[in-house]
């Protein structure tokens, strides 16, 4: 089911103190748009000085590092990690219903309060459409989404990596939109009696459509649960600014530029997934920003090891007929060839497994594209997967988030008021039906929505 690595073992955590070096403060803490509460910096926003730092949720000051001090007291905790992640389907029938949680996902498709009612059936007809292409996407990697594979691998990974350093822990596994969900992972920490939960999505950068939607899963389920309101968690909303990611991000870079006839000449092309531009500039989702900061830090790490080549970052991955974050893979990897670049390396930044958007849309459909437009020599780094240093560092970051694990926030802000208004509720009625009428049935509804939409 949701567990990944089960032990038993106890582990004896408050033997130790541990305590935050100079590069926290404690200036009052702000409430984000989910609720969650972190401390803001001491100083101005500094790049530079931002590698290294665990930025957690709930409670959780930034670190720079983490110093430890014995003393005597002792209590006996029982550590859990639980590692969140997007899911995907593991066979071709399992496309279709994977697509429907999906888009039933109100993290991912916003509409107006006035048609949310109407969440389900639009997600429905979505599914339905977009199913087939889907599904001939899966097959051509092997007929389904390696990523529950790879993310169990990961979380038995993280448990030696985490014994290594004297710190025994229950990894779970759960995921957002298929098995194991992460409501059966939230079961099975209850059954295991977890006394203290450190949540690490597995997203380097925050989204709220990747770790927002999985932690507003959380809240709902916290909650209404008298038992876990009352467990200590620890959300980490971010490492891409970790030192460890940062270097093995840089590692495999490295690696890859070496497969090239001539490294110097490579441009390196970052592509991430993209999110609505309305998260960003409605929403206040930091993704974007996050992102560049992460390209920022990655490159420095390159540079000071003496690889100084040129690099681009573009968005991929975008569905229905608004406004993404620009610019677009699809359309930069034109321009770079129509620009005489002969030499490129893709880099899925914002993936740590490999999945659908790195086994099909990089490395079939973007290569196809690219050696189209005129590139001659394309590479593409893996993901980070398994990677030792990359499995330690969150580790590291797994005990540095520990200490700080309080009771979970559950604001407001997370849920829906229902307003019982039995006008309003006819008005809402009486225009989503129609609504829904045009989209369910009307041939040529369905045709422009499907074009806008593939």
């Amino acid at each position: 089911m949701s567990v990944s690595c089960h032990s038993s073992k106890s582990l004896r955590l408050d033997n130790v103190t541990y305590q935050p070096l100079s590069g926290s403060c404690s200036s009052p803490r702000n409430k984000n748009m989910l609720g969650l509460v972190h401390s803001q910096p001491c100083l101005p926003f500094d790049k530079r000085n931002t590698v290294g730092k665990t930025f957690c949720s709930v409670g959780v000051c930034t670190y720079d590092g983490v110093a430890i001090e014995s003393h005597s007291q002792v209590v006996e905790e029982k550590v859990g990690v639980l590692l969140l992640n997007l899911g995907g389907p593991e066979t071709l029938n399992d496309v279709q219903p994977f697509l429907f949680n999906l888009f039933a996902d109100p993290d991912i498709i916003r509409l107006p309060r006035l048609f949310r009612f109407l969440q389900r059936p639009l997600a429905q007809l979505i599914s339905v459409l977009r199913a087939p292409k889907s599904k001939e996407g899966y097959a051509a990697i092997g007929g389904g989404s390696p990523l529950r594979k790879i993310t169990d691998e990961q979380a038995h990974a993280l448990k030696l990596a985490l014994e290594a350093k004297n710190i025994s822990a229950n990894i779970y596994v759960g995921m957002r939109y298929w098995y194991p969900f992460t409501e059966e992972a939230i079961q099975q920490i209850k059954r295991d009696k977890i006394t203290r939960l450190v949540v690490l999505p597995l997203y380097p950068q925050f989204s709220i459509s990747t770790t927002g939607s999985s932690i507003r899963v959380l809240q709902s389920l916290f909650r209404k649960d008298a038992h876990l309101s009352r467990l200590p968690v620890a959300v980490i909303k971010s490492w891409y600014q970790r030192e460890g990611y940062v270097k093995s991000m840089a590692d495999l870079i490295a690696k890859e530029l070496e497969t090239f006839a001539e490294p110097s000449e490579v441009m390196i092309f970052f592509s991430a997934h993209g999110v609505p531009v309305s998260y960003v500039e409605d929403a206040g989702d930091p993704y974007r920003d996050q992102m560049e900061e992460c390209i920022f830090l990655i490159m420095q790490e390159l540079k000071a090891r003496g690889i100084d080549n040129k690099h681009t970052l573009a968005y991929q991955s975008r569905v229905g007929p608004v406004q993404w974050l620009k610019p677009y893979t699809d359309e930069v990897l034109v321009e770079l060839g129509q620009k005489g670049v002969k030499n490129l390396l893709a880099v899925p930044v914002s993936f740590v497994s490999e999945h659908i958007e790195t086994l099909e849309e990089i490395d079939m459909e973007y290569k196809d594209l690219a050696l189209e437009s005129g590139i001659e020599n394309w590479g593409r780094v893996p993901a980070l997967g398994c990677t030792s240093s990359f499995i330690t560092d969150l580790a590291d970051a797994v005990i540095e988030a520990l200490p700080s694990a309080t009771t979970m926030s559950t604001s407001s802000t997370t849920s829906i008021v229902v307003d019982h208004d039995p006008v309003r509720d006819f008005v809402k009625l009486f225009f989503g039906s129609i609504l829904a009428f045009l989209l369910l049935f009307s041939p040529r509804m369905i045709s422009a929505f499907k074009n806008h939409l593939f």
